[in-house]
């Protein structure tokens, strides 16, 4: 008998090689397996899952915290006594870190969709578990150095939700690819069962997501109240330096209302502009005076004041990374800024016939004005020319007894307070972090005559929300971006965000229904179909060049006599074909 030993052709494979190659290393075909993925492996799946939920939900807290970068570095400012912008390795990291997730995340859904055995390289399972345990440290770190900042998710949701509905439905829908495929399986198991459960229970839940979402920015365009007005927060601190005569100037030159200021008074008593206790952050008072500056700054007399540099520090830090974009002309008028008294800010609002909001803080109990700031203060109103109407103020660090004796001026506060309290200390007016402005309370407030001021507001989003929900004027640092927000970033009727809700549930279901189908359409193909037709029909179709090719490389060994039989068979599921001879 004469044997031919079967000869293997295999077809290239390039894609599933890269896809293989780079989640798990494994490049030779021999390294692959369609069988089912150990437990081992489908945890690890499950903590890259994890790793890129968290990740995802990290990225977009500091896309949507972009409205407070500053006061992040600021704060950190605060604990450690050195500037520096600490959102640049966190957002670095952060993009590096989703980036190489979501790269392993579409791996693993290639691998799911064309059957191969999940087996992850070990050093991506120590770079997931090094992203998972970076991310939630830093969860951590963020909720005691700036926990506050977490209510800005649940307010930007207000303004994206509607959209994240979409595209997460979008997803979910897509996802019914994979998750068909593992379900019309010949061989179920209690895995595939908890899969399709879970998918039906997710996609139920997006289709029923909309009856809690609620945004101002569904309403009915006819009920759209006026544009709010943007106050000037310390000038336009982003195109020079805060609470200078050239950020003041800068904000008026961006159409401002009103100009807002933090004030403390001198030793000799000048009311004077500063936001810090110190001035090491926003003067050379480190180089002037080297053994004061950590001093309070209000124990720094005027002449001493005016002497300090207040806008190399601008350059120098670029707190709002736009110091780059400023002309030669303006840094050089930036480099010679100094620090701004009251009555030189009030002269440049009267003139621009426009209002000032003063956040007045008390000078240290060793000052010697501690008892007669707020006279201070109110004489320096009075010296400014400007009409007592037109400035309000607000009392920081300091009992309410001493908001009473500011007379003459509107009073506002920080605090959000009920309206029998607001109608017992004489306050007409609020401002608040916008944390704390919701709709309903705005429309109350509106509602009982009191004028409701949200700070800091710098994302045209966050505009766009505050506007829609009837806020009459916002605070910013970013007045130059608010400027280009003519209209609300979107504005949606109830009909139309329905009629959006309803199609796109029906598109998904009708989807999810095609996918289940054509899954088991194909299943049910594969499994009817005649093997031996199989092989016939793709020998038919092979070209007669590849046969005669295989034919012409045969090993043959000679065994004994006999008759003969020619055999050919092809094994496409495996990616080789082979041919064998044998005679009796």
């Amino acid at each position: 008998m004469v044997k031919h030993q079967p000869l293997q052709v295999y077809e290239k494979q390039p894609c599933l090689s890269f896809i293989t190659g780079i989640y798990g290393c494994r490049w030779k075909r021999y390294q692959r397996s369609h069988d089912d993925s150990s437990t081992w492996e489908c945890a690890w799946f499950t903590v890259l899952c994890s790793s890129f939920l968290l990740l995802l939900f990290w990225a977009y807290f500091w896309l949507e915290a972009h409205n407070d970068y500053n006061e992040f570095n600021w704060s950190l400012y605060n604990r450690s006594g050195e500037w520096r912008d600490g959102t640049v390795p966190i957002f670095a990291s952060t993009a590096v870190g989703f980036s190489y997730i979501s790269f392993l995340m579409i791996l693993a859904l290639c691998h799911i969709s064309l059957g191969q055995q999940l087996n992850l390289y070990w050093i991506h399972k120590i770079g997931v578990l090094a992203a998972l345990l970076t991310t939630i440290s830093g969860v951590v770190s963020i909720n005691d150095v700036w926990g506050d900042e977490w209510d800005i998710i649940l307010l930007s949701l207000q303004s994206t939700g509607p959209f994240l509905h979409i595209g997460a439905l979008a997803a979910v829908t897509a996802l019914g690819w994979l998750v068909a495929g593992q379900a019309v399986r010949a061989e179920k198991s209690r895995f595939q069962m908890m899969v399709l459960l879970l998918y039906v229970g997710l996609l139920l839940a997006l289709y029923v997501a909309p009856l809690a979402i609620s945004s101002p920015c569904i309403m009915d365009r006819s009920t759209l109240k006026p544009r709010p007005e943007v106050i000037g927060r310390r000038g336009a601190p982003m195109l020079a330096p805060e609470n200078t005569l050239m950020s003041f100037n800068r904000a008026l030159q961006q159409g401002v209302s009103s100009l807002e200021a933090d004030v403390t008074v001198s030793m000799d008593g000048v009311p004077f502009l500063m936001r810090d206790h110190n001035m090491r952050r926003t003067t050379d008072v480190s180089k002037v005076f080297p053994s004061r500056q950590y001093v309070d700054a209000s124990l720094f007399n005027w002449t001493e004041i005016r002497s300090l540099n207040a806008g190399r520090w601008f350059l120098e830090s670029d707190p709002y990374w736009t110091a780059q974009s400023v002309t030669e002309r303006d840094r050089s008028r930036i480099g010679n800024q100094t620090v701004c008294s009251l009555v030189e800010m009030l002269r440049l609002a009267a003139r621009a016939n426009r209002s000032a909001l003063l956040n007045l803080r008390r000078p240290p109990p060793e000052h010697p004005h501690h008892r007669t700031w707020i006279m201070d203060t109110l004489w320096a109103v009075q010296r400014s020319g400007i009409s007592q109407k037109r400035v309000r103020s607000t009392v920081t660090w300091t009992p309410d007894t001493d908001r009473g004796r500011v007379r003459g001026l509107q009073q506002t506060t920080n605090e959000k307070l009920s309206l029998e309290e607001l109608k017992v200390r004489g306050i007409s007016s609020l401002t608040l972090h916008y944390s704390q402005a919701n709709y309903r309370d705005i429309q109350m407030y509106m509602a009982n005559n009191v004028s409701v001021t949200v700070y800091p507001v710098n994302e045209p989003w966050l505009y766009s929300l505050l506007w829609c929900s009837g806020v009459p004027s916002v605070s910013s640092d970013a007045p130059q971006v608010l400027r280009k927000v003519p209209y609300p970033i979107w504005l949606m009727s109830r009909e139309a965000y329905c009629f959006i809700w309803i199609a796109s549930d029906l598109l998904s279901i009708a989807i999810v229904i095609g996918i289940f189908s054509i899954q088991k359409w194909k299943m049910s193909g594969m499994q009817n179909c005649n093997p031996e037709q199989i092989m016939l029909s793709a020998v038919a179709r092979r070209p007669s060049r590849d046969v005669n090719v295989m034919k012409e490389k045969l090993i043959f060994s000679d065994i004994n006599g006999g008759s003969s039989a020619d055999e050919l068979c092809l094994y496409p599921e495996n990616g080789y074909a082979s041919y064998s001879h044998s005679s009796h």
